[in-house]
């Protein structure tokens, strides 16, 4: 981003601001301006001919970005099939996801999963885990670490004082009932959970309706499981379905028993509520863009008039309230829709934040920019409106719309800047952690899991950068002072996050780079409505004859995404089987006896099963593949970035994924 922003930045005040600058058209047009639009568009006069350095710089703006994406992309793929080829042995790289097994009347799903790949993969495959229907039994292990907690907690509190038996109240919230002995109660409580469990594990194991249509099926060699993932498996395209399977720690193992069939419905379900999700939050952010307009206030709350007229209250209003609300109104938002990803039926935690990543650009692309523009543009000129003939009102309107750039400064400065100082500071998990010790924190457990600084938060944090990148390409042309604020923000959140990746945050899973095409696709995105935008900005200003001239660019942007795609978005979709025979050929030579069938045999069972005391399938992976080091830390109190899931428990290797959800 700095790539492409750096010159822009230069270009743009070296060529657009002198031409902005040297003009008094907003003057004679008496709307609402600052000094600031006097740098903009808007102050250009209406047919000039200085539109064409506007027209020219949209040009050089759209190639530079253009050749800084290709080059990007290049390097990037380039980057992830090198560490695609050079990371060592992961399960996920032999195992692929079978799901829609069609039900047998005479064999079971493991039995039939069995027959068929030892029928049409004879010499590949290896072994297979069949998906249980866990969920219950997960909740079980859930109680019973909360209630061992407790018991830990009354221990140690009867140990400082033995006088006195610590005593628990069994109603709602331990608020009502009768008081019993708090050791005793919680040790006969988890006493009930165990029984509970190992009747439920039996349960799982005996009870075919339990056994998921879906399993992991592992293959001997890199090779036939590249062949498996990547083909149609019958002459039936909805049975048999293959996919690559995630990393034993990216699965997110609560999707996996729901049926294939209800995956079409709960997504349209989604759909429909994510539309009305974005309907009906144009109120709030109108609400918003409201607060920029003193009149408006003034005439809602009167008798606070004195107050708001105040130079220092009234340019605070005009400036920050807006941004900050609207920040407000934001907050939950990436948690409703991690929730709503999750209805959707996603079987991979990267998966997860992919869709919800997109979905939150989605909405701040409708209800922070378009609404903030639209709405804002409307409020802030609605008394000029009302007092001008019909056919003055798009011009007003082509004014208008450049003068956001204003907001979008404030919003820049109080969302970014202050968001990338927020995340050196960490003031809000400092607070959270402080709140966690005060009223959740019992023992020496509950203080390390209240201060685990989790994990960068993709869904959110790569939503917003790319709004940024939005303003910036539809304001370079437009209003070129919003560009320096974009840049420092860039600068900022380079040096900051790469610090916090480095030294504070766990790594969830590896996705050697595969977010990168959903990256590439929102920038081009952005590219595209930049120019469609100026082009109907134009049509205003009475420089329609250069429409024909600015249609080229978003044909030009459009092959250029057609042609990357087709180029480099294959090395993030799937894996080559020359590259895959290879790394099965060197492991044959330097490790001849390895046994891959111990090593994979427990990759990819439930983590409720893996230390219990069930029979060997249900044992714990080997504890030297969870010691794996990938990516080095300055932290002297954990070597180790990868950490176990927060969603499944599972203490397998950080594994790069190789991956399907692109077809999502």
């Amino acid at each position: 981003r700095l790539k492409i922003f750096v010159p822009i930045t230069i270009l743009a005040f070296l060529v657009l601001v002198p031409v902005n600058w040297t003009n008094d058209t907003l003057e004679g047009l008496k709307v609402e301006h600052s000094d600031i639009d006097k740098l903009s568009i808007s102050n250009i006069p209406f047919g000039s001919k200085r539109f064409i350095a506007h027209l020219t710089m949209a040009y050089v703006f759209t190639f530079w970005t253009c050749y800084v994406l290709l080059r990007e992309y290049e390097i990037v793929a380039t980057m992830r099939l090198r560490f695609l080829a050079s990371e060592k042995r992961r399960p996920d790289q032999f195992t692929v996801l079978v799901r829609n097994i069609p039900p047998d009347p005479d064999e079971s799903i493991g039995e039939l999963a069995e027959h068929f790949f030892l029928v049409n993969h004879p010499d590949h495959y290896l072994t297979h885990q069949v998906v249980y229907n866990a969920n219950k039994l997960a909740k079980l292990v859930k109680e019973k670490k909360k209630m061992q907690n407790w018991l830990d907690y009354y221990q140690l509190k009867y140990e400082r004082n033995t006088s006195k038996r610590p005593t628990v109240k069994t109603g709602f919230l331990g608020c009502f009932g009768s008081k019993v002995d708090a050791v005793e109660h919680c040790a006969s409580e988890i006493e009930r959970i165990e029984k509970e469990e190992a009747e439920e594990r039996e349960k799982i194991v005996k009870d075919p309706k339990l056994v998921v249509p879906a399993a992991f099926v592992s293959f001997r060699t890199r090779w036939g499981a590249a062949v498996c993932a990547q083909t149609q498996q019958t002459s039936n395209p909805t049975v048999w379905l293959t996919e690559w399977a995630p990393e034993p720690r990216d699965v997110y193992w609560d999707n996996l028993s729901i049926p294939i069939v209800h995956l079409t419905v709960r997504r349209l379900i989604i759909a429909v509520a994510f539309f009305f999700l974005n309907f009906f939050y144009v109120i709030p952010i109108a609400f918003v863009q409201s607060l920029a307009n003193i009149e408006g206030i003034e005439k809602a709350v009167p008798f606070l008039k004195p107050i708001i007229e105040m130079p220092t209250i009234k340019s605070f209003i005009q400036g920050f309230l807006p941004g900050i609300a609207l920040k407000i109104f934001l907050i939950l938002l990436p948690s409703i829709l991690m929730f709503m990803s999750k209805v959707e039926g996603l079987t991979s935690v990267s998966s997860l934040e992919r869709r919800s990543a997109s979905k939150y650009y989605i909405f701040l692309f409708f209800n922070v920019f378009l609404a903030s523009i639209i709405a804002g543009s409307a409020l802030e000129q609605l008394q000029t409106y009302l007092h001008q003939s019909a056919n003055q009102i798009p011009r007003t309107i082509g004014v208008a719309i450049p003068m956001k750039a204003t907001f979008f400064i404030t919003y820049v400065m109080v969302d970014g800047w202050a968001g990338v100082a927020g995340e050196i500071l960490r003031l809000k998990p400092l607070v959270i952690f402080h709140l966690k010790n005060f009223f959740l924190v019992k023992t020496e457990k509950d203080r390390d899991e209240a201060m685990d600084p989790g994990s960068i938060g993709f869904d959110s944090n790569e939503p917003q950068i790319q709004l940024y990148f939005l303003l910036g390409l539809v304001y370079a042309v437009v209003t070129p002072f919003l560009l320096p604020f974009i840049l420092v923000f860039y600068v900022l959140a380079y040096v900051v996050y790469r610090h916090q990746i480095i030294n504070v945050y766990n790594q969830e899973y590896e996705s050697a780079a595969a977010f990168w095409p959903s990256v590439h696709g929102r920038i081009i995105t952005a590219l595209i409505v930049s120019q469609l935008l100026f082009l109907g900005l134009l049509s205003t200003k009475g420089a329609g004859q250069s429409t024909p001239v600015l249609l080229v660019l978003p044909v030009v942007t459009f092959y250029f995404h057609k042609y990357c795609k087709n180029r480099y978005e294959p090395a993030f979709v799937e894996y080559p089987l020359q590259e895959a025979m290879r790394k099965d050929t060197l492991e044959r030579a330097r490790e001849p006896g390895f046994d891959l069938k111990t090593y994979l045999a427990s990759a990819y069972i439930h983590p409720v099963f893996k230390g219990g005391d069930d029979d060997e399938k249900f044992s714990m992976m080997d504890e030297a593949e969870a010691d794996q080091v990938l990516v080095a830390t300055k932290r002297q109190s954990r070597r180790n970035t990868p950490v176990p899931s927060r969603h499944n428990g599972s203490e397998a290797p950080s594994l790069p994924e190789i991956v399907n959800d692109q077809r999502l």
